[in-house]
């Protein structure tokens, strides 16, 4: 098929999944292509580079999924072009104006990102709408959950652009509630179909009471599970009380652990026994076997009577009394005869 076929995939930009064999991709619909030998694969990494063989012509894209997470695992392109793309932007990054336009380009992201983590803290503050008495529990919660949500690359519910602003907040708080006011990060749930969705259905219950209590202007209890959760640092994990012999697991380490951990001295191995140090050689170990007890002599073998030795068969010998008996009479007169005569 001529290759400016539009019909032929090497003339295509594709999506493709990891084939099961090197040098091979699968497509959508599971077809297995191989790969064109003069195209070389791109690693993930560099997105500029990335961006730049993409514009240049047709690539196929390798994406893989684990989970509910895809990962990139880099873009099949012609090698010519490649090359050509990698040379021409280390031209350009050796300028120096690109230098200077990355950080103009850093410098305009920061903005933008807190101007967003304003907006976003704003928000949530509109959500949560607690008493004036709680005023600055509102305040205190709303900058642990915009400090938690809006990192980039956090992967949280505030970063996705799915969603409205103000419906981002109020999953961001939910979730903020569910792990640190909850026992949800130390619960065994049950690998079914929907149990962990009912779970969560559950323990958006209780938060949900909680904030109404809040908003109301409701005294707060000594135990309130809001109130521990805010004394503790921010990023600790939640204290939960494990029964014996479980190890508690949680999805974050406070930084007082992590401090611990890294001053810990590690385990020294046990020291060698120094090796003794000869001054005569070896006695050298002779090659013949050893007698069973020390000192007698090795003793051989002998056959058992009626087989086979090294000096022929060897008869069974009896008695004196049965070899007579067992001799005929003209054998027993002539040993009387030559007895007598003798």
């Amino acid at each position: 098929m001529p290759p400016d076929d539009n019909t032929h995939p090497e003339t295509q930009t594709l999506e493709v999944r990891p084939g099961v064999a090197p040098g091979t991709v699968r497509s959508d619909d599971g077809e297995v292509l191989q790969v064109p030998n003069d195209w070389a694969l791109l690693p993930p990494g560099d997105a500029g580079l990335t961006r730049r063989v993409k514009a240049s012509g047709p690539t196929w894209t390798v994406r893989e999924k684990r989970g509910r997470k895809v990962f990139s695992r880099g873009v099949w392109a012609h090698k010519a072009r490649i090359d050509g793309a990698r040379r021409a932007l280390e031209v350009e990054r050796a300028d120096p104006a690109y230098a200077k336009r990355q950080a103009a380009a850093k410098r305009r992201r920061e903005a933008e990102h807190a101007r967003y983590v304003a907006e976003f803290e704003s928000e949530v503050r509109a959500f949560l709408g607690f008493d004036p008495r709680y005023a600055d529990v509102e305040e205190e919660l709303a900058k642990r959950v915009a400090a938690h949500a809006t990192p980039v690359g956090s992967g949280t519910v505030a970063r996705t652009k799915r969603i409205a602003v103000d419906e981002r907040a109020r999953a961001a708080v939910m979730a903020w509630l569910r792990h640190q006011t909850t026992d949800y990060d130390h619960r065994h749930i049950a690998r079914e179909k929907g149990r962990r969705r009912e779970v969560r259905k559950e323990l958006a219950k209780a938060s949900r009471a909680l904030l109404r209590r809040y908003r109301s202007g409701e005294e707060r209890d000594e135990g309130c599970p809001l109130q521990r959760a805010l004394a503790r640092p921010a990023g600790s994990a939640v204290a939960t009380v494990v029964p014996t012999g479980q190890v508690a697991r949680s999805r974050k380490t406070s930084d007082a652990e992590l401090t611990r951990s890294a001053q810990r001295t590690p385990r020294q191995a046990p020291a060698r026994r120094p090796a003794i140090a000869r001054t005569e050689p070896r006695a050298r170990v002779s090659a013949a076997p050893k007698a069973r007890w020390q000192g007698a002599p090795p003793s051989p073998r002998r056959p058992a009577p009626g087989r086979s030795g090294r000096f022929g068969t060897i008869a069974r010998l009896k008695p004196a009394a049965a070899a007579d008996r067992d001799a005929t009479p003209g054998e027993a007169d002539d040993d009387e005869g030559r007895s007598s005569s003798s």
